[in-house]
C-alpha cells in the first residue's frame, strides 16, 4: 500500500525536499543519499520545492511490500518550440542506497554503484485540464523495482520490459515498456555511490518486438523522430492509437535493414526456462537430468555456481565481439566489483551450498536434450554470435552458439554440452533460432528441427 502526499511533513517517515541551499543543520536531519538526489530534483525544478509524493506506507525496510520509499511527481513545462509536450515527470528514490546504514543495500565504497546503481524516472503527458499527476506510474515504477529487487537483474539503458498489459490498466495499446537515460537528469555522485536515472518509455507491441528483433537503442532513436510517439524528451502517451509504423511506413524498412544487416544486439534475457538430458533415462521421479555427476543426482557447489555466474555476467554483457567466455577455475570468492558478494544473484539459490568438489563437476557432451522456454525469445545466431536464456525460477541458463563463437564448451562434434546446469548448444543445426514453447533438440542424424523462421 502506498499514499499520496506533499513532501512536506518533517520527519524520517516523509522528509521534506531540501535543495542545494538548504542550512547544513537541516540538510544533516536527512539521509545523504536521499539528500543528493533531491538536490538534483532542485536543480531541474526549483519552483517546486515540496511535490506530490507517493510513500510507501510501510517502508520496505519495515517488512512493507514496496521497495521505492518515495516517487516524487513534478509538473515539467516542456517546450513548445521544440516540440516537448507539458507533462508530469516520475522520478523514483530506492533502487539506490539512499540511508548508507545497510537496512537496505549494502555499502560498497563512493566509487561504484550506489545500491543497484540508478533510480527510475517516467514521463507521462499531461492531459488538458488535468490539475494532479496519475498514481499509476508511480505502481508501475514499484511492480519494476519489486523484479529488481527479487531477481537482483539490473537494468541498462535499451532494454526492453514485455509487460502484455496497458500499462495504465485502461484499453491503451502502449503495453510494453523500452529504458534509456533520462534526457535532463545527470547522474548524481552520492556518499554511497553513483546514481544515474533510466527513463521508463512506453510503447506498442509491434515496437518491442521490433526492439526484440533489433535492438533497443535503435528504436529508441526512431521514437525520438515521431513527435506524438514520445519526440526528444520520449514522453508517454497513454492515448496514442498508432504504431511508429503505422505513422510512418518508411521506418518500417529502417527496422527491416537494420535486423538484416546487424541483427539483434540482445546478447541474453532472463525467461523461464529448462532443459531435460534426453540421452539417459531419469533416475527417479525427482531427477531433474539437469546436474548429475555418476549416477546419482547432485546438488551444485557455491564455487562452480559462483563461476558460471561470472561468465554469464559477462556473456550478457553487449559486445561486439563473438566470444563467448570460458570459466575461470582459478576464480576468486566475490562476483563483480559492482555487486556487494552478499547479495543473492539471480542465479544462486539455497541449492548451491551444498558441498560439491568442483574437480566432480564435468563437462557433458549429450546426445540429445529437451529445451522448454516461454513465449517470448530473441536471438543472435544469424549473425554468428551467442544468446543465453537465464532461468528465473532456478539455478540454470540455456546458450545458443554458433560456430563462429570461440570459447565455447559446446563443438560441432558435440553440439550439446553441459556443465552443471549451463547447457550450450551449437547451432550447426539451424541458422536462426526461434522458440514456442517446447522443443526437442537430437543430432542430426534424426532429423529433428529446433526452430522455425521468424
Amino acid at each position: 500500500m502506498a499514499e499520496l502526499r506533499p513532501s512536506v511533513a518533517p520527519g524520517p517517515a516523509a522528509p521534506p525536499a531540501p535543495g542545494p541551499s538548504a542550512p547544513p543543520a537541516f540538510a544533516s536531519l536527512f539521509p545523504p543519499g536521499l539528500h543528493a538526489i533531491y538536490g538534483e530534483c532542485r536543480r531541474l525544478y526549483p519552483d517546486q520545492p515540496n511535490p506530490l509524493q507517493v510513500t510507501a506506507i510501510v517502508k520496505y525496510w519495515l517488512g512493507g511490500p514496496d521497495p521505492l520509499d518515495y516517487v516524487s511527481m513534478y509538473r515539467n513545462m516542456g517546450s513548445p518550440s521544440a516540440n516537448i509536450p507539458e507533462h508530469w515527470h516520475y522520478i523514483s528514490f530506492g533502487l539506490s542506497d539512499l540511508y548508507g546504514d545497510s537496512r537496505v543495500h549494502e555499502f560498497t565504497g563512493t566509487d561504484g554503484p550506489s545500491g543497484f546503481g540508478f533510480e527510475l524516472t517516467f514521463r507521462l503527458k499531461r492531459e488538458t485540464g488535468e490539475s494532479a499527476p496519475p498514481t499509476w506510474p508511480a505502481e508501475l515504477m514499484q511492480g519494476l523495482a519489486r523484479y529488481v529487487f527479487q531477481s537482483e537483474n539490473t537494468f541498462c539503458s535499451g532494454d526492453h520490459v514485455s509487460w502484455h498489459s496497458p500499462l495504465d490498466n485502461s484499453e491503451s495499446r502502449i503495453q510494453h515498456m523500452l529504458l534509456t537515460e533520462d534526457p535532463q537528469m545527470q547522474p548524481v555522485q552520492t556518499p554511497f555511490g553513483v546514481v544515474t536515472f533510466l527513463q521508463i518509455v512506453g510503447v506498442c507491441t509491434e515496437e518491442l518486438h521490433s526492439a526484440q528483433q533489433w535492438n533497443g537503442q535503435g528504436i529508441l532513436e526512431l521514437l525520438r523522430t515521431v513527435p506524438v510517439a514520445g519526440g526528444p524528451w520520449l514522453i508517454t502517451d497513454m492515448r496514442r492509437g498508432e504504431t511508429i509504423f503505422e505513422i510512418d511506413p518508411h521506418l518500417q524498412e529502417r527496422v527491416d535493414k537494420g535486423i538484416e544487416t546487424d541483427g539483434s544486439n540482445l546478447s541474453g534475457v532472463s525467461a523461464k526456462c529448462a532443459w531435460d538430458d534426453l540421452s539417459r533415462p531419469p533416475e527417479d521421479d525427482e531427477d531433474s537430468r539437469s546436474i548429475c555427476i555418476g549416477t546419482q543426482p547432485r546438488r551444485l557447489s557455491g564455487k562452480d555456481t559462483e563461476q558460471i555466474r561470472e561468465t554469464l555476467r559477462r556473456g550478457l554483457e553487449i559486445n561486439s565481439k563473438p566470444v563467448l567466455p570460458p570459466i575461470n577455475t582459478q576464480r576468486q570468492n566475490g562476483l563483480t566489483h559492482d555487486r556487494p558478494p552478499s547479495r543473492k544473484d539471480s542465479l544462486e539459490s539455497d541449492s548451491s551450498t551444498a558441498l560439491v568438489p568442483h574437480e566432480l563437476i564435468r563437462t557433458r557432451q549429450l546426445e540429445s536434450v529437451h529445451l522448454k522456454f516461454n513465449q517470448e525469445s530473441g536471438g543472435r545466431l544469424l549473425h554468428g554470435r551467442h544468446f543465453t536464456y537465464k532461468s528465473i525460477t532456478g539455478d540454470m541458463a540455456i546458450t545458443f552458439v554458433s560456430t563462429g563463437v570461440e570459447g565455447a564448451f559446446a563443438t560441432e562434434e558435440h553440439p550439446y554440452a553441459a556443465h552443471g546446469p549451463w547447457l550450450q548448444v551449437r547451432s550447426i543445426l539451424f541458422s536462426f533460432f526461434s522458440v514456442g514453447s517446447s522443443l526437442a533438440a537430437c543430432p542430426p542424424s534424426l532429423g529433428s528441427a529446433l526452430g522455425h523462421p521468424a
